[in-house]
Formats: structure tokens, C-alpha cells, sequence
């Protein structure tokens, strides 16, 4: 899909090859490792293998944010009920230059249609508790408890799809 932004071109896709992925990864070590402080060998996981990978490329080839779908019994793992009918956004990360121009929302909305194309019913994600508004602008509910994640606080929320 592109998304022309206040003067910004961009496409968000599916990261099927490589050199997409490896974006996706340098993106995610740009924002969660670098300016966030995540220690990197916690930001890439298992789960990273048989996620549904999006990527939001400007129009020149620079990535500018990244975000992750697991989905079936990864998702189940992860999510607040164990429903494998429920899907778990995660790892969505903006670059510093591109946020606030709605890369984020774009990227959201994306892992919810690959998420609706594999007959998931709801999405779940663990917001940092910054990003709650972010989140709750898109139709996401916080519910349970604030928690600890990488040393930064998160609660858990939902959209049903």
C-alpha cells in the first residue's frame, strides 16, 4: 500500500526477502538497542523466524519503521488468554526523522490486514506505557496490570479485528 504523508512518500509491505528483513532488523537496532537501550541479545528472538515482518520504505529505499505479527501458537504464547485465534503485534518501532508523520499508524494497520487475511479475530500488543494513546487513537484497550519489559513499563492491550 503507499501512503503519501505530508510530503513524505512511503510503502508499507511484507518483509519477504532478505535485504527487507535486514532492514526491519537495522530499524529495530536504531530504535530499541541504540536510543531505547534494550540490550540486544533480548530484541531478537525466536519468534523472529516465523513472524510476519512490515516494513515502511520511503519512496529513495530508506527504511523508516518496522513491526512484527506473530500469529497461531506463537501468538498464543504471548497473548493475555492463550487463544491462538489472536494475534500479537510486536517489535513496532518508527525512526526518529519519520515519526509523528504516520508511519506508525500505517504499520499498525498494516500487521491488522495480514492479520484479517489469516482469519485472526483480534490483535494484542504490549505497549510501552509512553505509546498508550498512540495506540488507544487506533481502537486498541489497555487491560491488566502495568508490567516491566527490557526495564521499561508496558500494559497489555487489544483491538478486535
Amino acid at each position: 500500500m503507499s501512503v503519501p504523508d505530508r510530503a513524505l512518500s512511503y510503502v508499507v509491505r511484507v518483509a519477504e526477502d532478505p535485504g527487507d528483513r535486514e532492514a526491519c532488523f537495522a530499524v529495530r537496532k536504531d530504535v530499541f538497542v541504540v536510543e531505547q537501550r534494550v540490550p540486544e541479545d533480548i530484541e531478537y528472538d525466536a519468534y523472529d523466524a516465523d513472524a510476519v515482518h512490515v516494513l515502511a520504505v520511503r519512496a529513495d529505499g530508506v527504511p523508516l519503521g518496522t513491526g512484527r505479527l506473530l500469529h497461531g501458537e506463537a501468538a498464543a504464547a504471548k497473548n493475555g488468554d492463550g487463544d491462538p485465534a489472536v494475534g500479537s503485534l510486536g517489535r513496532l518501532a518508527v525512526t526518529a526523522p519519520a515519526r509523528g508523520l504516520g508511519v506508525g499508524a500505517a504499520l499498525v494497520r498494516a500487521v491488522e490486514e495480514t492479520a484479517r487475511a489469516r482469519g485472526l479475530t483480534a490483535v494484542d500488543l504490549h505497549a510501552q506505557t509512553h505509546a498508550l494513546g498512540f495506540y488507544e487513537r487506533l481502537g486498541y484497550e489497555a487491560y491488566g496490570p502495568e508490567f516491566p519489559d527490557a526495564g521499561i513499563p508496558h500494559r497489555a492491550m487489544r483491538r478486535a479485528l
